[in-house]
């Protein structure tokens, strides 16, 4: 009996784990997205930056291969479409401030 209460144990920590781990690096991900954005000045579409210029492109095969995996695209992604990060009619990005800070990590 015990065996089994410590397998159940066990595989529901395993699943906690599998859950909340991923969300938390998405998240601490997008704080320094966030703090990317400032340190460009990228904050308004007159000074709006590409995502190669700002680093957040996604690696390649090989950069995939040889690190442990970026989570500040999958952030990025996240951020535009809670419409936090906009994009100009050209494709540059910037940060929205206004709806930053009525989010969580707006609030330091």
């Amino acid at each position: 009996m015990n065996d089994i209460l410590f397998l159940v144990l066990v595989v529901i920590v395993a699943l906690a784990v599998l859950l909340l781990v991923p969300r938390w690096l998405v998240s601490r991900a997008a704080k320094k997205v966030v703090r990317i954005f400032q340190d460009h000045g990228a904050v308004n579409a007159k000074n709006a930056r590409t995502a190669g210029e700002l680093g957040l492109t996604p690696p390649g095969f090989l950069q995939r291969l040889a690190r442990t995996r970026d989570y500040k695209p999958q952030a990025l992604n996240i951020l535009i479409k809670a419409e936090i990060v906009q994009m100009t009619e050209d494709g540059r990005l910037y940060l929205v401030e206004d709806r930053l800070a009525s989010t969580r990590l707006g609030q330091r």
